[in-house]
């Protein structure tokens, strides 16, 4: 377990430096800005920061000068039900996430801003609650990497309401999941995730297979449902179309969903690097706050 810490770690850490801090940094503000000092004003200043008590008393013009209050927290919420046990392109949903957990952490960390952790299936399994430091980053990685869930299901509404009740302070919440739900539990999601929305900056990251989209033509398959253990017999032939449509349709209807809230995901496909679904992500946001 250690060395896959330690792999991980290594193979983060430069991406980390060299790319992510950056972006991480432009792309998530603090909580405001902090005054430091004034000093002499000099052409092309901001005349809105004159320090006029102190430009009356010295004879002088001075500003003000502040820095950005970073303390930033950082939650990364994981779904690790069953459906996350799931790839078909050499590798697993689930074995995503302690990468792009990895990368998160550690680009936070970088930051001085804390970072925390909260695992759900169908009811939160863990939450380690957020600190600073580098050695709480790898604490967070390791518990990923060998947490064990005790149930099968999901219930993103419940684990939503969790991190709402448990942050105290305005925070960017990374909700990692696949996102498939039963429409009940949607209704409930979208509920949830409208309330948590209000005060946190909340980032979907939709962890996702080319498989989630379609049924190989292969005649006859016994499926089953990883979450709840149902399996039947379905025709491929037949279903082929029909599984397709409603794939689209689910994909369509949640990205609606995280629009109508001004949020934009991060998609993690199994058959593409998790740095440069990341780094994309982080691009576009720049860009759109640039606007």
């Amino acid at each position: 377990m250690m060395r896959q810490v330690r792999r991980i770690d290594l193979r983060t850490r430069g991406l980390v430096a060299s790319q992510f801090t950056g972006e991480y940094h432009s792309v998530f503000k603090g909580q405001g800005i902090e005054f430091v000092e004034v000093r002499e004003y000099v052409p092309g200043d901001d005349v809105r920061t004159i320090d006029w008590n102190v430009s009356a008393r010295t004879g002088q013009t001075f500003v003000k000068k502040y820095v950005e209050e970073r303390e930033l927290t950082v939650l990364l919420a994981v779904d690790l039900s069953a459906s996350q046990r799931w790839g078909t392109r050499g590798r697993f949903k689930s074995e995503m996430v302690p990468e792009v957990a990895a990368t998160l952490a550690m680009s936070a960390v970088r930051n001085n801003d804390r970072v925390g952790l909260l695992v759900f299936t169908d009811r939160v399994e863990s939450f380690v609650p957020p600190q600073k430091g580098r050695r709480h980053a790898l604490r967070i990685l390791r518990d990923l990497l060998v947490f064990q869930p005790a149930e099968r299901g999901t219930d993103l509404a419940a684990a939503l309401e969790h991190a709402r009740r448990v942050l105290r302070s305005r925070s960017i919440v990374f909700l990692v999941s696949d996102f498939q739900m039963e429409d009940e539990a949607r209704a409930r999601f979208e509920r949830a995730l409208g309330f948590i929305a209000v005060r946190h900056d909340v980032i979907p990251v939709v962890l996702a297979d080319p498989a989630d989209a379609e049924v190989p033509e292969v005649g006859v398959l016994r499926m089953m449902d990883p979450e709840t253990g149902r399996a039947e017999y379905v025709d491929t032939d037949a279903a082929f179309e029909r599984f397709a449509k409603a794939a689209k349709r689910e994909r369509v209807e949640l990205a609606r969903v995280f629009r109508r809230l001004g949020m934009e995901e991060i998609e993690l496909r199994t058959d593409r690097p998790v740095s440069t679904a990341v780094i994309s992500f982080f691009r576009r946001r720049e860009r759109r706050l640039r606007r």
